[in-house]
């Protein structure tokens, strides 16, 4: 009697589909939730507007004043958080797959108070108010920082403690610094009061325009290099051995990171514990490949932060809890959470 063949390659076969399928699912289902929170940013907000005006302000803009509150003020607003939530959300997963430091993001590790202090700067000492103007300085202040944090932690030995440690010694000097210019600088102060505690209040289409290239290309560099971030996650020789080329995929690398970091700063100011949060919850759904846990962060990412802005505006009625007040009050609890964790504990 002839045996029949056993049937493990089409089971083995048909496993990494189903996978797909799963996350393809999940990542449809993420955009849908998207979807329902832009909306929300639309529709709910500190005055409260009728769903028809809403819909009116939308499609049928008159010059009345809850249309222009409508077309000039939440929809830039709303378009804003979905830049800069992906921003922050895509630049924390590339900082934790890089430096393999599961607390890594651009608020713990100092990244976005660096580029904060150099837009400080910029409009305390050289008078530049324009954001095509401080951006650059935004940009130069995150490289920085970047660097510094690398190095400072021990470079290619750091561990993510040490990167933890060096990350929050940096941003509590540059906070500070921050913190006297506004007290030294009336003038100063004045403009940057709600700006330094990460806002999405002072968005408008202008902003917008400029911030959506620099976001963009970072999403994009960011995007290219998932797969090489897959072989260095398994070390430097393996990664080497399955062709990855280490010193290129790092130095486009720190060139996303600086690009998203900096332009979403430069936009609305330095808000915390997106990107720590978001990649998080995102490996636990997708597991550790970086071409699936890119693109959910980059859709779950904008749901937390206007998720949060919904709740700033709503809260404090007619008044408004910034942001990243908000974020900061959520994800606090979060990263004390993460660093208790056993594994951590013995890094």
């Amino acid at each position: 009697m002839v045996e029949s063949p056993p049937q493990t390659d089409a089971a083995t076969a048909s496993v990494p589909r189903t996978r797909h399928a799963v996350r393809a699912a999940g990542l449809l289902a993420s955009t849908a939730l998207l979807a329902l929170v832009v909306v929300a940013s639309i529709a709910i907000g500190a005055k409260q507007v009728p769903v028809g005006d809403v819909w009116h302000g939308l499609m049928h803009s008159s010059g009345a004043g809850t249309d222009v509150l409508i077309r000039e003020v939440r929809v830039p607003r709303t378009v804003l958080g979905l830049l800069v939530g992906s921003a922050l959300g895509v630049a924390g997963a590339v900082m934790q797959s890089l430096t393999r430091n599961p607390i890594a993001e651009p608020g713990v590790l100092g990244v976005n108070a660096g580029a904060a202090a150099a837009v400080v700067t910029a409009m305390s000492l050289f008078g530049i108010t324009s954001f095509t103007g401080y951006v650059w300085f935004a940009f130069a202040g995150a490289a920085v920082v970047s660097v510094l944090v690398y190095a400072l932690s021990g470079g290619r030995t750091a561990t993510p403690v040490r990167l933890a440690l060096a990350g929050t010694a940096l941003s509590a000097a540059l906070i500070g610094y921050v913190n006297a210019v506004e007290l030294l600088n009336s003038a100063a102060l004045e403009q940057m009061r709600f700006w330094a505690v990460g806002s999405l209040a002072s968005a408008d289409g202008k902003t917008v325009s400029q911030v959506w290239p620099f976001i963009t290309v970072g999403l994009v560099l960011a995007l290219l290099i998932a797969r090489p971030l897959n072989a260095m996650a398994m070390g430097d020789d393996t990664a080497k051995s399955l062709g990855a080329h280490l010193n290129r995929t790092r130095v486009l690398a720190m060139i996303a990171i600086t690009l998203l970091c900096g332009a979403a700063t430069a936009a609305c100011g330095p808000i915390l514990f997106i990107g720590l949060m978001v990649p998080h919850i995102v490996r636990a759904i997708t597991g550790p490949d970086m071409r699936w846990v890119l693109p959910y962060s980059a859709v779950l990412s904008p749901v937390l932060l206007l998720g949060a802005d919904v709740v700033g505006r709503v809260v404090t009625r007619p008044a408004e809890l910034q942001v990243g007040i908000v974020t900061a009050l959520i994800g606090g609890p979060v990263f004390i959470f993460l660093v208790r964790r056993r594994r951590m504990a013995q890094l």
